[in-house]
């Protein structure tokens, strides 16, 4: 299947893996290139010589093109964004902040560059930027998904921009690439499909809780992390959303979460200066749930770990290899395809 996506990027398959912290590593994200997709290395908890060590351990695991993913807001997101351009890497995604001078010096090496976003706006803001596609995240996506349906989004975004768009939120099987290519995508990300595979480093029981949860077993807060995100339906998690934790907790567990991170305290105290006290606080947040997501995602530990998963969770029954996740799901398009077009009536 050939889409404007698999032209630009030179993969056999419209499909991507996500950059998701903790899952999205070396080993997974050479297993999706080297089964004809694209996967983004996540590297938002990594230090920047880390960064430079999973760049380099991916291209002993593949020679197929892949990327990375960089929150810029994030303590060290700047830095991880440099290392990636340093290492020539073909593409660059970046999300929560300005990423012209991104586009800039990695086109000035032949790479391509995507914006991840959840609005028109956002969008707009990316094309002027110079970006080469867009991630359209919708509100099922696991995470930080925003507050309108991928069924919306995916259109209301083509409206305004020729981008090519990689649509994520609710996808997972190939009905739903095939729904998402009529909406006016051209490839889909499927995080929490692959997440779910023999070769992700989840867990082995949180893995089992995929299979095993409905697709009504999530809820979306702004609580957990104090950005609008998905996680999965335990009692730790439902708690963890009733109500945001109290500053000085959130200090204290931020400060925590960065020291097992590894995130050096000048970074931190740069991020107040540049950023200011607010967008830091939200930060702080974000660092104090970091934890939880960690024990969750690598030690299967749902007493105190909280779990991001988007809603497709409900429609993922098996642990496959990439390799047969990935000719599933286009053998599932093709077949989608032809009940569409025998359904349709001149």
């Amino acid at each position: 299947m050939k889409t404007r996506i698999t032209e630009l990027l030179g993969i056999a398959h419209p499909i991507l893996l996500p950059g998701m912290t903790y899952v999205s590593n070396a080993e997974l994200v050479a297993a999706v290139c080297n089964a004809g997709g694209l996967g983004l290395l996540a590297v938002g908890h990594l230090t920047p010589e880390e960064t430079r060590q999973e760049i380099r351990r991916v291209r002993t695991l593949t020679d197929k093109p892949f990327g990375i993913g960089v929150a810029l807001i994030m303590p060290g997101g700047t830095q991880n964004a440099e290392v990636g351009i340093e290492e020539k890497v073909p593409i660059i995604n970046f999300s929560l902040g300005k990423g012209d001078w991104i586009c800039n010096r990695v086109h000035a090496y032949g790479g391509k560059v995507f914006a991840t976003v959840v609005n028109e706006k956002h969008a707009l803001a990316a094309e002027r930027a110079g970006v080469d596609a867009l991630i359209v995240t919708g509100h099922e996506a696991a995470a930080h998904g925003g507050d309108v349906t991928s069924l919306v989004l995916i259109p209301a975004i083509r409206q305004v921009t020729t981008l090519p768009i990689i649509a994520t939120g609710g996808f997972g099987t190939g009905g739903g690439l095939l729904a998402a290519l009529a909406l006016g995508a051209d490839a889909v990300a499927m995080g929490t499909r692959f997440a779910a595979s023999q070769e992700s480093p989840v867990h082995a029981a949180t893995k089992k809780m995929i299979t095993e949860k409905s697709v009504s077993d999530t809820i979306y807060t702004t609580n957990f992390d104090s950005m609008g995100c998905r996680i999965m339906k335990t009692p730790t998690a439902t708690a963890a959303a009733a109500k945001p934790l109290s500053l000085p907790r959130v200090l204290v567990k931020a400060l925590k979460a960065a020291r097992e991170t590894g995130q050096p305290m000048m970074a931190l105290i740069r991020s107040v200066l540049k950023e200011g006290f607010l967008p830091t606080l939200k930060l702080a947040y974000f660092g104090a749930a970091t934890l939880q997501i960690r024990k969750a995602i690598m030690e299967g530990d749902h007493k105190e770990g909280v779990q991001l998963i988007g809603q497709v969770q409900g429609l993922v029954k098996d642990i496959p290899a990439v390799a047969d996740i990935m000719q599933r799901v286009m053998q599932e398009a093709d077949t989608a395809l032809s009940d569409v077009q025998s359904q349709v009536r001149a």
